[in-house]
């Protein structure tokens, strides 16, 4: 698949991009980063994920050198460059990938030895989850490494520096699950590697709080709106082991990956071992939301 990067204002395809190596998110994972994706060409929910985005780097003193508007004319600029902006079929998205970093400095740990912010835009088509995926439902597994504690490296920031969500998903792939699902140091399930965790429990739909150490998901936020409109309950609630594994559905969102069915944690099934009716209601609801709100180009915040 084509890539195309733009790395403050320059715009290369694939591996022809770079960027300084005395740049401080790469050398200490300085930076905060957004995904998120387009339906009808155009980047849903974009508002919702700059407001996390200015929330992110407000929480590492990261300065943001551009307006909402700005930062989605950088978007879009990368996304005609990548032949993206306007969709010719009906599938044909995008995944948008907004970094910001600390910026080239000297050796150090001192912010001010960075003098600007880098902005990188990274654009590809959108890689669509195979069909069987929503229709038989997936396996996650709970894994040992536990997500970082808020008062070390807050969860709450959506930073590059993914060692942990990468450990934890390597893990997961060497047990041939398709997730990981992480605990916090309390023992309580915090959320998956590159996703927010839900349970279905008579009916209704719960997920680990916030305080439980996750990253609010703009999904996860975006799905109690559609859980309200079509009448489905929706709460926070410390979830662990058993409440996972006794619950009657299961599912786990994300910005590409929408809505999908868990049917299996590790070696045990849940509920029926398909893809339940609350699961599949929220899903399409959430997609006939996501297409009325992008049909008409608008930038509604849902």
């Amino acid at each position: 698949m084509a890539i195309v990067i733009n790395v403050n204002g320059r715009i290369a395809h694939g591996t022809s991009a770079t960027i300084p190596v005395l740049d401080h998110g790469f050398l200490y994972g300085e930076g905060v980063y957004e995904v998120c994706r387009t339906y009808h060409g155009h980047p849903l929910l974009f508002d919702r994920h700059m407001r996390r985005m200015r929330n992110s780097a407000g929480m590492i003193a990261l300065p943001v050198p551009f307006t909402d508007a700005e930062a989605l004319d950088v978007v879009n600029q990368t996304l005609a460059a990548a032949g993206l902006a306007t969709p010719a079929t009906p599938g044909h998205e995008a995944y948008v990938r907004l970094l910001l970093t600390r910026g080239v400095g000297e050796l150090s740990y001192d912010a001010a030895a960075c003098s600007e912010p880098s902005v990188v835009v990274i654009v590809r088509p959108h890689a669509e989850p195979e069909a069987h995926i929503y229709e038989l439902g997936v396996r996650v597994s709970l894994v040992p490494i536990v997500r970082n504690h808020p008062l070390s490296l807050n969860p709450l920031i959506k930073s590059n520096n993914l060692l942990n969500n990468a450990l934890a998903m390597q893990h997961a792939l060497q047990h041939g699950a398709f997730e990981a699902v992480m605990r916090n140091l309390r023992g309580e399930i915090a959320e998956c590697s590159q996703s927010n965790l839900f349970v279905v429990k008579g009916g209704s739909a719960f997920t680990p709080p916030v305080d439980a150490g996750l990253l609010a998901g703009i999904t996860r936020e975006f799905l109690f709106d559609v859980a309200q409109e079509i009448g489905v309950p929706m709460a926070e609630s410390v979830m662990r082991d058993e409440d996972l594994l006794g619950a009657d559905e299961a599912f786990l969102t994300s910005t590409t990956r929408e809505v999908v069915p868990i049917v299996l944690v590790d070696e045990r099934r849940i509920g029926a071992g398909r893809p339940g009716p609350v699961t599949r209601a929220l899903l399409e609801g959430f997609r006939r939301r996501a297409d009325l709100l992008t049909a008409g180009g608008g930038r509604q915040q849902g």
